[in-house]
């Protein structure tokens, strides 16, 4: 069979959705729909730019009109309009992958008049829209970028991100003329410098010295003012730490050259404050970076929500309001494929639930009128209607959000090895400028200048440049290494806590099974594989895409065919009951089964009691039979019957990962406690337990997501470092409330969002990797400050010998923060050609 591909995104184009007459084959409606509005505005350069980019995933669009996007309370929540008028929004979209989309989503302007701006900050898929409201309405503009493939939602923390943008913006100011003002500085000073062996005129060096003393100031009172706030803070609390040090020095040098300027005697060391000032600005950038990613940690939680609800009104007329408007006691309607907005009781409608969100239950639960539902869960099979009980922050899911943002905000700041040493050595710097002082007043009264230099050259040479950027600069280094594997570490701080062996609780849905319900045992006729198909491909739901997933037309099987012959005759078979009957007549009970006609056949797919009641026979024994083994292999049942006679059954479940028992065995070896927290039934969770190694007693089933978050809130309170490895949003909380959160590959966004570390690779061996870099990380930590401290003793004992004066302090100083950056770069922490445990 000829194997068609999608023309716009590349995936395979199943049997039923070929057009043999067509030029351009689709994988689906979505696809066609973007294809047909790129091509129609002109923009097909989009497929010359995504072309090596793009991941394969299929084109995504919804049937929303974005009414409500219109609604006075939703623009006043939402959009911002500046002096001149002009209307701004930040959206998030979905479906964002690659350049490709960067170039669509900006050129929106062309596309739709009375757009003035479209920016979009890929990592975050957040995008930034500037328009006319008179011209065009922000409903129009949603249409169009859905009709793109990018469905809409509106971000909900763009003032949060503007805070942030000012204050990166400060900092990058800051740095930039610290740096200007470091670079004039040294070229005045090589002049000097030269004059010194050479000789120059008086004039010209004076001249020199006090142009290099006005861009000092500049310096020292510009960007150097946060190190004199820094200081002022720590006298006040009296917790010393290293910005009272460097004020000193700052204050010292600035004042001693000042005053050798005007006398004009002696030596100005103005090439060194500013070099002080710029290296450490550096620092401190680099540490507010680390941590402004985990201040994201609840954003997008609020982002994923649903921002519209389908509102049924008294006359049974829906419309599309803001979520904000569904109060308690109204009444909405939920379609198949749609997220629940508010928690509420059924009114109407029998339909399956993926709960996932909530409890991590990999299997899809039937709930019948009467019964409670909660937002966030998906609605996968049948329009529902729901009396709506709770809204907003008061729902299961609202809760959530707000444990995950207290644990978030509550989580004690982390105490770097670097903080620790740094009130003694303040002390201790500050003790030997003063002693050194002393000293050489004592040794030479007659020249009270000789001893201020002195202690000047103590305070610069032992400036803790080196000190403030060991920490820091080993941890961005293993932060970029582990990044170039596939692990994103939002913050230094996940990496010295992991220093510290103690508890993994692993999530077992996603993190280590698959999270993907498949076919895993199948017994009976393979002729009927063709009718299950045919079936199948009309009912939305998990189990239903299992079987097209096993049996589809790219699917081979999963006992040995014969020969290729015979499997190519089963495809044939595959289309032709799908042509032939392209729209059996087909009854799907939710929970249950599904039942329809296929070539003249009675088709029936479901549960053995439910096959049993329909058929009215008694189920064979070899399928009872199968039925129990599956069961004990935490397998669910599914049997087909053809002409109400049982011919197959098939066992579906959640696979576990390969690697996941060689990685528990390796964390274990390196110290690790392991033990499974899941939502999912009791015998499931023992059964993959055995499977992986983990001890029974170990692990926790029907854990919902405050029972996550408690168990770990416990064991930290028992004074154990506690490591949560997860993949959805039910363990988003559990993630924020443990010493450091892993989110694994294929995870929830919000789960991403709330963790510090995330697994760009599947599987779980990434963990071990993870494991053995924060030990090689800490390794290289102290070996930075080792050589911070030992240069330090060493100079510090040769300028109270008086053997360093100033202008050689000058030279020495960056040497230690040379060295450290180094070595720092140099560190192979995470690298690829690594496999022995560091223990």
């Amino acid at each position: 069979m000829t194997q068609h591909t999608c023309i716009h995104c590349g995936l395979p184009v199943p049997a039923g959705m070929v057009d043999e007459s067509a030029d351009a084959q689709f994988c689906c409606n979505g696809c066609k729909l973007v294809y047909a509005t790129i091509h129609s505005q002109g923009l097909d350069r989009f497929y010359e730019i995504k072309k090596g980019l793009q991941r394969n995933e299929p084109g995504k669009t919804t049937d929303r009109h974005y009414g409500p996007f219109d609604d006075a309370s939703f623009l006043e929540q939402y959009v911002t309009r500046s002096a001149e008028g002009i209307a701004h929004i930040d959206l998030y979209l979905e479906g964002v992958h690659c350049a490709a989309c960067v170039w669509l989503i900006e050129k929106l302007p062309k596309v739709l008049p009375g757009v003035i701006e479209s920016r979009l900050d890929m990592r975050r898929q957040v995008a930034r829209i500037a328009w006319l409201e008179r011209e065009v309405p922000l409903s129009r503009i949603a249409r169009t970028l859905d009709s793109l493939g990018y469905p809409v939602h509106p971000y909900r923390a763009s003032h949060l991100h503007e805070l942030k943008q000012r204050e990166q913006r400060r900092h990058f100011i800051q740095i930039a003329v610290a740096g200007a003002c470091m670079l004039n500085v040294m070229v005045i000073a090589f002049a000097l410098y030269g004059g010194m062996f050479s000789g120059m005129e008086r004039q010209y060096q004076s001249f020199l010295r006090w142009t290099s003393l006005l861009i000092t100031l500049v310096a020292v009172l510009g960007p150097g003012r946060t190190f004199f706030v820094g200081a002022f803070s720590s006298w006040r609390t009296r917790m010393m730490h290293m910005d009272l040090p460097v004020a000193l020095a700052l204050t010292a040098g600035t004042a001693w050259g000042a005053w050798n300027t005007v006398t004009g005697r002696g030596e100005v060391y103005f090439e060194s404050i500013t070099a002080i000032v710029f290296l450490l600005l550096i620092g401190r950038w680099i540490q507010h970076r680390q941590q402004r990613t985990a201040q994201e940690a609840v954003e997008l939680l609020f982002t994923l929500q649903p921002s519209v609800a389908r509102l049924v009104e008294a006359d049974g007329h829906v419309r599309e309001v803001p979520i904000e408007a569904i109060k308690p006691g109204v009444t909405v309607e939920v379609r198949a494929g749609d997220t629940l907005p508010a928690d509420g009781v059924i009114l109407k409608g029998q339909s399956t639930y993926d709960i996932s969100l909530l409890t991590g239950e990999s299997r899809p639960i039937a709930l019948a009128p009467g019964e409670r539902a909660h937002s966030g869960t998906i609605n996968l099979s049948a329009r529902i209607l729901m009396e709506v009980q709770t809204t907003g922050d008061e729902t299961r899911v609202g809760r959530l959000m707000r444990m995950v943002e207290q644990f978030a905000r509550e989580r004690p700041p982390i105490v770097r090895l670097a903080d620790r040493v740094a009130h003694w050595f303040v002390i201790g710097v500050i003790g030997l400028a003063v002693a050194t002082l002393v000293l050489w007043l004592v040794i030479a009264p007659e020249q009270p200048a000789r001893a201020v230099e002195h202690a000047m050259a103590m305070l610069i040479v032992t400036c803790p440049c080196a000190l403030g950027l060991a920490t820091p600069l080993a941890m961005v280094v293993a932060i970029g290494q582990a990044a170039r594997r596939g692990i994103l570490i939002k913050g230094g701080q996940a990496l010295e806590q992991l220093n510290h062996t103690g508890l993994i609780l692993l999530d077992k849905t996603g993190t280590i099974t698959r999270g993907q319900i498949r076919l895993v045992r199948w017994e009976g006729d393979e002729s009927i594989r063709s009718y299950v198909v045919a079936l199948e491909k009309h009912v939305a739901h998990p189990i239903a895409q299992a079987f097209l997933d096993a049996f589809g037309p790219t699917a081979g099987p999963l006992s040995p065919a014969t020969d290729e012959g015979d499997f190519c005759a089963s495809m044939r078979d595959t289309e032709r009951a799908g042509t032939e009957s392209e729209e059996p007549p087909v009854s799907h009970i939710p929970g249950r089964g599904v039942a329809g006609m296929v070539r003249g056949r009675s088709v029936l797919i479901g549960s053995e009691p439910w096959i049993a009641e329909r058929t009215g026979r008694t189920i064979p024994d070899w399928a009872r039979a199968r039925a129990t083994e599956f069961a004990g292999e935490a397998l669910s049942p599914v049997l087909v019957a053809l002409d109400d006679r049982v011919v197959g059954i098939a066992g579906f479940g959640d696979p576990v990962l390969e690697d996941a028992a060689s990685a528990i065995e390796r964390l274990r070896q390196l110290g690790w406690n392991l033990g499974m927290i899941s939502g999912d039934h009791g015998a499931v969770v023992r059964v993959v337990a055995r499977q992986v190694g983990i001890d029974e007693s170990a692990c926790a089933s029907r854990a919902d997501p405050e029972r996550k978050a408690e168990a770990v809130v416990c064991a930290r309170e028992e004074g154990q470092t506690v490591v949560m490895v997860g993949d959805g949003v039910n363990d988003a909380a559990a993630l924020s409330a443990a010493s450091v959160g892993i989110a694994v590959h294929g995870g929830a966004e919000a789960s991403l969002a709330a963790a510090d570390i995330f697994l760009n690779r599947s599987g779980l061996s990434p963990i071990v990797e993870l494991m053995q870099g924060a030990r090689r990380t800490l390794r290289v930590i102290k070996r930075n400050l080792a050589i911070s401290l030992m240069y330090n003793i060493v100079a510090a004992s040769l300028t109270m010998a008086g053997l360093i004066n100033p202008l050689i302090a000058a030279i020495l100083m960056p040497l230690s923060s040379i060295t450290v950056v180094t070595i720092s770069y140099r560190s192979r922490i995470f690298s690829p050609d690594i496999h022995q445990p560091v223990s």
